[in-house]
């Protein structure tokens, strides 16, 4: 990665399970202590409301997160399901932590493939 961050392996395996298998119904990831690379935080079981997940995000330090959005087609085209992409960046958040996340979204996002939509997200509203 360009910050030299790597990607700890259960994180692509992680978002194979929720992306194929639904296993999992979001997957927080944190840098880790010593910022050498991106590992897995925490998982929500399947059917975990949005807002649930909301409320697992830090309130003040950065992180990535995948949420598996289920939602019913218009004009009853039946049940899809979308995976939001989130930076969470609160406003409270250290200046290095937001520096280190934001220069190294995109190549880990690369290594997420079938992401549906990106958002970055500085408060819970």
């Amino acid at each position: 990665m360009a910050s030299g961050v790597g990607v700890h392996d259960d994180c692509v395996s992680k978002f194979q399970e929720l992306k194929l298998g639904h296993k999992m119904s979001y997957i927080i990831f944190k840098l880790a202590d010593d910022l050498s690379e991106i590992m897995v935080e925490k998982t929500g079981e399947p059917g975990t409301p949005y807002n649930d997940f909301a409320a697992a995000l830090p309130k003040d330090d950065c992180r990535y997160a995948v949420y598996d959005f289920t939602y019913e087609q218009a004009g009853g085209g039946g049940q899809r399901s979308k995976i939001l992409f989130v930076l969470w960046s609160p406003d409270t958040a250290k200046i290095k932590s937001k520096m280190l996340y934001a220069s190294t979204k995109d190549s880990f996002k690369k290594k997420m493939e079938g992401i549906g939509i990106e958002h970055q997200a500085t408060d819970a509203a």
